[in-house]
């Protein structure tokens, strides 16, 4: 099946949090959003006509996850798209990806406790650690010039790592779209063995792969160091995140059981939604092919923005990635601070576009732009920043 990412849908009046509450994050109503990470295509064909199916029913009763149909087509889309091996008993069910990564945190760490992470992370991350009443601890990920990605800085890894109980991972990364090496994920997880540390895994954005290599899931990294837990959905492939459901993967008996224990029975949260259920299912036994055309079409769309800026503001440096439907920018070269870009990009150019400093200090300079998108609504964001950037050289700044 070919699927139509040119395709522009209408999303304002659905209750979206992307289109219709803009105004919650930049201050201004109506203005071209590419903030939140989900994407404005349709979601695939067979998933569309499962929850229609369901839907039609008129039967939404409370519904189970723990069968071989759910945690057997979890097992099977890792071993054939990540050639990782799992055990379908290690598969829970997760009402969400970042609720996993709080429960995991206060499981496997105790209160006043530090957590490792990378900087830039992902702006959920220090809720998750400091608002259970840890530390964060950040190594501060390091980067060349030009275009160049960035890299690990295992030295300061491995210092930092003494002082923690857990390392929560961003594989690939947001905001910045590295997709780990192997030796890179190996190096992770040969420093958590040194030091007794819980290794979490939020891999929600592994499907969206803009290189012919393939996502090395932390999963595999069982040979070298046991404690390592992957957390994930199939929400960000297929755009089904108001659907609601995700999954972990957790070869840990008694941190499994833990986990349960709190969704089932203080929690209240063990009981999936019956259109999220078949979404996965339905998602990861169908529609490869959609996953397959959709990174396709994102790496066009990345081409178009390298293409844009050489010939309009090669001031702005789009940052090599290899996953992920999000572009980070490096707008250090234009010279204007960040309330300055930002206020003429959202009250000139009419343009929302998430500044760095959201994911840490290390993100200043940045922006973080969302283009899973079809190529016209990012034509006509690129020419909003044009325009905002055209009033800041005739002298608009006051700075």
């Amino acid at each position: 099946m070919h699927y139509d990412f040119d395709a522009v849908h209408d999303r304002r009046g659905t209750y979206c949090t992307q289109w219709d509450y803009i105004q919650d994050r930049f201050g201004e109503p109506g203005i071209l959003p590419f903030s939140i990470s989900d994407t404005d295509f349709l979601s695939p064909q067979p998933i569309i006509d499962s929850v229609s199916e369901v839907a039609q029913r008129g039967l939404y009763g409370y519904t189970r996850w723990n069968h071989h149909d759910f945690k057997g087509v979890v097992a099977s889309w890792f071993e054939e798209r990540y050639s990782a091996p799992v055990n379908e008993d290690w598969v829970v069910y997760s009402p969400s990806v970042m609720y996993s990564v709080s429960v995991l945190v206060w499981l496997t760490t105790n209160p006043g406790e530090s957590v490792l992470t990378l900087s830039p992370m992902y702006d959920s991350f220090p809720g998750a650690i400091e608002g259970n009443a840890r530390h964060m601890v950040a190594s501060s990920l390091l980067r060349g010039t030009g275009n160049a990605h960035y890299q690990l800085d295992f030295s300061d890894l491995s210092e930092k790592a003494k002082r923690c109980k857990a390392f929560l991972l961003c594989s690939p990364h947001n905001p910045t779209g590295r997709m780990w090496m192997k030796d890179e994920l190996f190096g992770i997880a040969n420093i958590c063995k040194d030091n007794n540390l819980y290794l979490i895994t939020d891999e929600i954005h592994a499907d969206i792969q803009l290189t012919n290599r393939r996502n090395q899931s932390a999963i595999t990294l069982r040979d070298v160091w046991d404690k390592v837990v992957v957390a994930s959905s199939a929400s960000k492939i297929f755009n089904t995140p108001a659907l609601g459901g995700s999954y972990l993967i957790i070869p840990d008996s008694e941190l499994r059981d833990a986990f349960l224990q709190i969704t089932r029975h203080t929690d209240y949260l063990n009981s999936p939604t019956l259109p999220g259920l078949y979404a996965t299912m339905v998602g990861y036994w169908e529609c490869a092919e959609y996953a397959d055309q959709l990174s396709s079409y994102i790496q066009g769309n990345r081409a178009f923005i390298a293409q844009w800026t050489e010939r309009n503001e090669p001031r702005i440096q789009l940052v090599d990635a290899e996953a992920t439907y999000l572009a980070w920018l490096d707008v250090r070269g234009l010279g204007y601070s960040s309330a300055t870009l930002q206020d003429a990009l959202v009250h000139i150019g009419g343009v929302g576009i998430m500044a760095g400093e959201t994911y840490g200090s290390d993100g200043l300079g940045y922006l973080r732009m969302c283009i899973g998108c079809p190529r016209s609504k990012l034509e006509e964001g690129l020419n909003r920043v044009a325009k905002a950037l055209r009033y800041l050289e005739e002298g608009h700044c006051g700075c």
